[in-house]
């Protein structure tokens, strides 16, 4: 590979010929890919700091973390915010958490909202009580899609925490609560997390 040439794509502010650029550092290692991969972050196309963000997921460096930080809270387009967000959780999700949830009780977005729930819904890491948090503040949203998020995530609590847990009585309570949801798919999610 040639990485004069693609650091050169990468920085010609030419979406033509960055992206194709960024997305062959796929078959780099994550230390030649880290520094091609910041400097895509720093561009003014939004969809090359996109695809950055995603690279720094699939290939998490020690130095790739405070940009990513960066990007969650600062970036002006909430697309790469939410890409920011997934990427983090690469970096260790006890690490990332405090990040993740401060960012969604920030955000009323929805796409940053529904990635920070896919990213963390299905960790095999993440704690009863932070599930339980995170779904709680996902249900209250007014986005249907974001409410059946965490519905999903209090049906995961039902059939994976100690049903004597307060975090799985909790979850039962929330998904019964959620029965009287004015949607249909909030609803259905809710009944599907009961039937455990």
């Amino acid at each position: 590979m040639d990485f004069d040439a693609l650091r050169e794509a990468i920085a010609s502010d030419n979406p033509g010929r960055a992206r194709p650029a960024l997305a062959s550092l796929v078959e780099a290692t994550p230390e030649q890919a880290e520094p091609l991969l910041l400097l895509g972050l720093q561009q003014n196309d939004m969809l090359l700091r996109q695809l950055s963000c995603s690279g720094l997921g699939h290939k998490p460096t020690p130095a790739g973390w405070e940009p990513l930080v960066h990007a969650l809270q600062n970036d002006p387009e909430v697309a790469v915010r939410a890409e920011a967000a997934n990427a983090l959780v690469s970096h260790g999700l006890e690490r990332a958490w405090p990040l993740l949830i401060e960012a969604f009780e920030r955000e009323q977005e929805w796409l940053l909202r529904c990635s920070v729930l896919s990213a963390v819904a299905e960790h095999p890491d993440v704690q009863a009580e932070s599930l339980l948090r995170l779904a709680q503040l996902a249900i209250a949203d007014a986005d249907g899609t974001v409410r059946v998020g965490g519905a999903e995530i209090l049906g995961r609590l039902v059939r994976e925490a100690d049903p004597a847990s307060p975090s799985a009585e909790q979850a039962r309570a929330e998904l019964r609560r959620l029965q009287q949801d004015a949607d249909h798919r909030v609803v259905a999610a809710a009944l599907n997390g009961l039937q455990h």
